[in-house]
């Protein structure tokens, strides 16, 4: 069976210096290039709740079905246990509302799927505490989307739960059944875990996942006293995405024998080798769709 996919509008978004489309060209450019849905940017540039009234979120639902683009993702950006340090600001209240906003955004674009972060650690609070914050937050937005008709997909990029058997754990104690994992290889791949494996227990949990791949690139701090170099944290490189350490030849037939059968985005969210022009921005996404067709 072959695998959905989807072009991350982040890609076009310009926030890496890359070149920068609006979302209606973006999503001209998404068919164009032969993708069946869009990953839609839940913030300025791109689709900010801010500037998306009823008649301009009307006009862009028609744009994607006349653009013959079957599938549309929401991608929110929260991070539940920001500013710990004030507990007078009600963060916690205002990234809720964010994410219901969200939820009534992918409902007004045909949409069923919004994308959304946990939290970083914060020195603030202990991690049970913060994880139990988590777990609450999360609960009441999937509440909140459920009469929609929307699911709360949480995708493994945050600090709290970002190791796979934790998100795993994370899905169960939030107990709803529209807020699932949005597991993707990324993270288990950098933390040097099986991804192999990983992609087995998530399968059957998941309804999408979002690809990119990297090369390590070695850096090295230098100490006089020492006249020589102390190894650093790796930088990683966005590069094609069969020319990256990631094996998602290997994950995307995991998944497949796991039981996955969602949809899979590609996304450009870092400098790329090459550089931000439209052609090399273009060529990538190509290669990732060339690549998705040799692995079905």
């Amino acid at each position: 069976m072959a695998f959905s996919t989807l072009l991350h509008s982040v890609s076009y978004s310009g926030s890496w210096g890359q070149t920068r489309l609006s979302v209606d060209d973006f999503v001209g450019k998404a068919a164009e290039l032969g993708f069946h849905g869009v990953m839609l940017m839940a913030k300025r540039p791109h689709l900010s709740v801010l500037d998306y009234d009823a008649p301009a979120r009307k006009a862009l639902r028609r744009l994607i079905e006349q653009s013959g683009l079957q599938a549309v993702c929401i991608a929110g950006y929260s991070n539940f246990t920001a500013d710990l340090e004030h507990a007078e600001i009600p963060m916690r209240e205002m990234q809720i509302h964010y994410v219901t906003e969200l939820a009534q955004l992918a409902h007004d674009l045909g949409s069923g799927l919004i994308r959304i972060y946990t939290g970083y650690e914060h020195p603030s609070a202990g991690y049970l505490a913060q994880w139990n914050l988590v777990v609450d937050a999360l609960r009441e937005c999937a509440d909140r989307a459920a009469p929609l008709g929307v699911t709360i997909g949480i995708q493994n990029h945050h600090d709290i739960a970002v190791d796979y058997r934790s998100q795993r754990d994370l899905i169960n104690a939030i107990g709803r059944p529209n807020c699932k994992p949005l597991f993707d290889a990324w993270a288990p791949a950098l933390q040097g875990a099986d991804i192999v494996e990983a992609a087995r227990v998530m399968a059957p949990l998941m309804p999408h996942t979002t690809i990119a791949n990297y090369q390590k690139r070695p850096r090295f701090i230098y100490e006089p006293e020492a006249i020589n170099y102390r190894a650093a944290t790796p930088y990683a490189q966005a590069v094609p995405i069969d020319e990256g350490f990631i094996d998602y030849a290997a994950f995307l037939a995991a998944l497949r024998e796991g039981g996955f059968s969602g949809t899979v985005a590609y996304e450009i969210c870092s400098p790329i080798l090459g550089g931000g022009s439209i052609e090399n921005l273009d060529a990538y996404a190509r290669r990732f769709l060339k690549f998705m067709h040799a692995v079905e």
